[in-house]
């Protein structure tokens, strides 16, 4: 690999892609919320619309972006598919086990009741499994996007009718309806925007550093993406609001693959690379079940630090694996 200037080049752009990209969607969130609290519109709707599907904005611009690249042919089916379902699981994968790490380790302990599991984890589980066996033989089609959809339309009445209180929404500002809605609108273009600038110049970088596409998306949209959710970490800690930190990050794992690939796979369908069939997927729901299995059946169903040590441990593994066995698979 040499770094010619037309590579330096194509790495600012996904640098400033990535940027735009994230600050884009937390602008886009920040301006809807004010938006909703106008009009009245219900706690509970919103959280599980705004901020559920506002924290994995990132990666659904981004699969929405290429799937329409893909379905009208102006983007390479194989790669494109790559890079967005590897940035897709990255994500994922770094809230799992990275942030839900740092979160424990940053808190000392952290009581998770069972009606958490319940209504997050479990389905979050099921989530995993689900996208894992329809991707087992190397392709979401649109049949299987059309079924991780409904998946999550089926999660999303029971979770609103079993719903027992109102989400506390962040605290947002107060300002013009009217501006702040055009700011949300602005916002989400310049998501869609930033997204197909990036997946326009990525298939040079992937060619050029001789790495996968899955592997790139890991690197890049996978870590970008989950910055979103590293500040709402950061700031649960510091808040001292642990629990408000833990369901988003289980919420993000559960959307971004029913949603995130559902809908990108509903329009144009994708190739799923082997990393992910055979290690990505695997990997997190190993962990994800062990992690089930020790709150349900340990002494005082909590995490503490030590189990904080163990999730980061983990994740350091997963991307070592990934890095020495299929890095350009």
């Amino acid at each position: 690999m040499v770094l010619t200037p037309d590579l330096l080049t194509s790495l600012a752009i996904v640098v400033v892609s990535l940027y735009t990209l994230v600050t884009a969607a937390e602008r886009a969130v920040s301006s809807s919320l004010t938006v909703a609290r106008h009009f009245d519109v219900p706690d509970v709707l919103v959280g599980m619309t705004v901020l559920a599907l506002g924290t994995s904005l990132p990666e659904l611009g981004s699969n929405v972006v290429a799937s329409v690249g893909i379905a009208t042919g102006s983007l390479d089916y194989t790669v494109t598919s790559a890079v967005v379902v590897g940035g897709n699981v990255g994500s994922s994968t770094v809230q799992q086990f990275l942030l839900v790490g740092v979160l424990v380790l940053g808190y000392g302990r952290i009581a998770v009741p069972d009606s958490f599991l319940r209504a997050s984890y479990v389905p979050m589980v099921g989530a995993l499994a689900l996208t894992l066996v329809l991707a087992w033989d190397g392709t979401l089609s649109r049949l299987d996007g059309g079924v991780l959809l409904v998946a999550y339309l089926a999660y999303a009445a029971y979770s609103y009718r079993t719903r027992e209180r109102a989400v506390a929404l962040p605290p947002g500002e107060r300002g013009s309806v009217r501006r702040e809605a055009v700011v949300a609108v602005g916002s989400l273009v310049l998501v869609l925007a930033s997204a197909s600038l990036l997946l326009w110049v990525i298939g040079s970088v992937v060619a050029a550093l001789e790495l996968g596409g899955s592997m790139v998306g890991v690197l890049t949209i996978g870590v970008a993406a989950a910055l979103p959710e590293l500040s709402t970490v950061l700031d649960a800690t510091r808040r001292r609001t642990p629990n408000v930190a833990l369901g988003v990050l289980v919420g993000s794992n559960l959307v971004n693959p029913l949603v995130g690939l559902g809908l990108g796979a509903a329009i144009s369908g994708y190739h799923v690379p082997d990393p992910v069939v055979f290690w990505d997927f695997p990997v997190k729901l190993l962990v994800a079940v062990a992690l089930l299995a020790y709150l349900r059946l340990g002494p005082d169903r909590a995490l503490t630090r030590r189990e904080g040590s163990y999730l980061v441990v983990a994740y350091l593994v997963y991307l070592s694996g990934r890095l020495l066995v299929f890095t350009t698979a």
